[in-house]
């Protein structure tokens, strides 16, 4: 599945990078720290998926499973250890794992794009269905309780390494949340820049001469299935932080069709574009959830029928485009201008 152009792949724009940082960092004396921290979660979220179906065409129906394995697995993990530190590695490595061997599994075996989609979405439906039946005592891992729809509650939060007793919460949380965006952001772009991501775009545009220039599709595109899993694990740990419970919510098929929507909206081929699409629909979603008047899907498939139909690219390429044409538009006045006025200094002459 061809997504489009790719803007700035691999290209760090330091300046609007570290703008956007000095935003993060000074808006919690503005706004506060809950809602821009869930945002931002958000969109490490979109990232991880952007990263995928953008670069390497790969669309997965179900990439809510991942970010929901990151938030069970440190819940669970956390009240078994006492402290975060293991399992917050542990809610990047499971996801990762889980991708890997459903991704070889799909990928080695050739599954085409349908059948793809249709395995990964089933996967989250497992889970959902799974986590929903787990009332009970019968249902724990090591001392814990699942806890059905009720979920898992009151689990240590993140604190200092080594230490439980300072934990991340209000502020200091939220500059955890911007670091991990920054970093997950960073990595992406030297992913791109690098040979593993040159050959990931080979194989959205044309898989078929990617593999007879000799280079193994089916490991490429396992790797690339496994970091966005891992990336999406470390948006669902911090979503449980944030939340400080979790349910089956988090494998909802609405979780897995936002994602979707926002890195459309956004715009495939970009990685901004998903992180831009998540804050805005996000924060729409937000406001919409205070009344009861209309549905937030009916508004949320509505922008996503608008944008598909005027802007197929997504806002931020769409953006790009027009920017490009008003300083080619500028570039001509100005030439146009200069022309006009060499000709009037020759007739003077």
């Amino acid at each position: 599945m061809t997504s489009g152009p790719s803007f700035g792949i691999g290209r760090i724009r330091w300046p609007w990078l570290v703008a956007a940082a000095l935003v993060m960092l000074l808006l919690p004396a503005v706004t506060g720290t809950n809602t821009p921290a869930l945002l931002l979660i958000w969109s490490l979220f979109a990232l991880s998926l952007g990263l995928m179906w953008g670069f390497a065409g790969i669309l997965s129906f179900g990439h809510a499973a991942y970010f929901g394995l990151g938030a069970y697995t440190y819940a669970i993990a956390a009240m078994m250890v006492g402290e975060s530190t293991g399992p917050l590695l542990l809610a990047i490595v499971l996801p990762a794992a889980v991708a890997a061997v459903i991704g070889a599994m799909m990928f080695y075996g050739r599954v085409s794009d349908v059948y793809l989609g249709v395995i990964t979405l089933v996967v989250t439906l497992i889970l959902f269905k799974f986590m929903s039946a787990t009332a009970g005592d019968a249902y724990h891992i090591g001392g814990v309780r699942l806890g059905g729809f009720n979920g898992i509650p009151a689990f240590p939060i993140l604190n200092l390494p080594g230490d439980p007793s300072v934990t991340a919460f209000g502020t200091p949380f939220y500059y955890v949340v911007c670091v991990a965006l920054l970093l997950c952001y960073l990595l992406c772009r030297w992913i791109l820049g690098s040979l593993f991501g040159r050959v990931l775009i080979g194989i959205r545009e044309n898989e078929a001469r990617v593999e007879l220039l000799g280079y193994s599709v089916p490991l490429y595109k396992t790797a690339i299935f496994t970091i966005s899993a891992s990336m999406a694990g470390l948006a669902g740990c911090l979503f449980a932080n944030w939340a400080e419970i979790v349910t089956p919510g988090v494998f909802s098929l609405g979780q897995s069709a936002e994602v979707i929507i926002w890195t459309i909206v956004g715009g495939l081929g970009t990685l901004v574009g998903p992180i831009v699409g998540a804050i805005v629909l996000g924060f729409l979603k937000l406001l919409l959830g205070q009344q009861t008047v209309i549905d937030n899907s009916l508004v949320l498939g509505a922008i996503l029928v608008l944008v598909v139909l005027l802007l197929p690219s997504g806002l931020l390429p769409a953006l790009g485009r027009w920017r490009a044409r008003r300083e080619r538009a500028s570039v001509s006045r100005r030439q146009a201008t200069s022309t006009r006025r060499r000709r009037g200094a020759r007739e003077t002459a």
